[in-house]
């Protein structure tokens, strides 16, 4: 069995896989991995990879290595069923990559990846295989801190709670500014790279609070473990 592992900048998630069928999943919050042991105890790891956007530790490695030890750290020189054309190869997160090849694996078509992490991505991957690139925005959480910690009076508040179309006190108007932003920012997104790539399809992925399929009327598919599928497809594969 495969044991997949994508280390976020805040959280991380582990997956088991069996050919293409993830058995089991975990979501865990900072970047502590000593739980991996227990999580994984009683299934024959054959092999196991690894993708992570932080500092990858002494601590990290030595917790990978009790139950896989010869695990393989992705990197821009894995091997990988898509063609990789970033400009920079090596500044692209790999989780980036991951889910791209998760993604392709999947639908063999013209598609956007959208993941909805501490920064929000969105990427683009063709029919013919070929990972083009994409953007990086600042994430949900990220846009509420940013309006308290950079101005004198904001307060810091959280997307829960009335949502209307526009915002009558502060506290909605902030919600509102961040929420509804990120609506209209995905949406056109997704309008004008429909423009260029005939059929789109498009997938949300990320943490748990992915609701913003909602929003958007366009073919969507919605997968919180698209990384973990990325990463088992690329390990099967070498």
């Amino acid at each position: 069995m495969n044991l997949c592992i994508d280390i976020g900048n805040s959280a991380i998630k582990a997956g088991v896989f069996e050919g293409k069928t993830l058995l089991k999943d975990i979501h865990k919050k900072y970047h502590d991995t000593s739980w991996i042991k227990s999580f994984v105890e009683g299934v024959d790891i054959e092999k196991c990879i690894v993708s992570s956007v932080v500092d990858f530790t002494d601590e990290n490695k030595k917790d990978i290595e009790d139950v896989c030890k010869n695990f393989v750290m992705l990197t821009h020189n894995t091997p990988i069923p898509i063609k990789n054309l970033y400009a920079t190869p090596e500044t692209l997160g790999t989780d980036r990559l991951a889910a791209a090849v998760g993604a392709y694996d999947e639908t063999h078509s013209n598609t956007v990846i959208i993941d909805m992490g501490t920064a929000i991505t969105y990427d683009i991957v063709t029919e013919a295989g070929e990972y083009l690139g994409g953007n990086i925005s600042p994430g949900m959480r990220l846009r509420f801190a940013a309006l308290h910690d950079y101005t004198a009076k904001l307060p810091l508040i959280t997307r829960n709670g009335n949502l209307p179309k526009f915002g009558t006190d502060t506290e909605t108007a902030i919600r509102c500014g961040v929420m509804r932003g990120i609506e209209y920012e995905i949406s056109q997104f997704i309008s004008e790279m429909s423009k260029k790539f005939p059929k789109l399809l498009v997938f949300l992925t990320g943490g748990s609070e992915i609701d913003f399929e909602d929003y958007v009327k366009k073919r969507i598919f919605v997968n919180k473990n698209l990384v973990l599928k990325g990463l088992n497809v690329i390990l099967s594969n070498l």
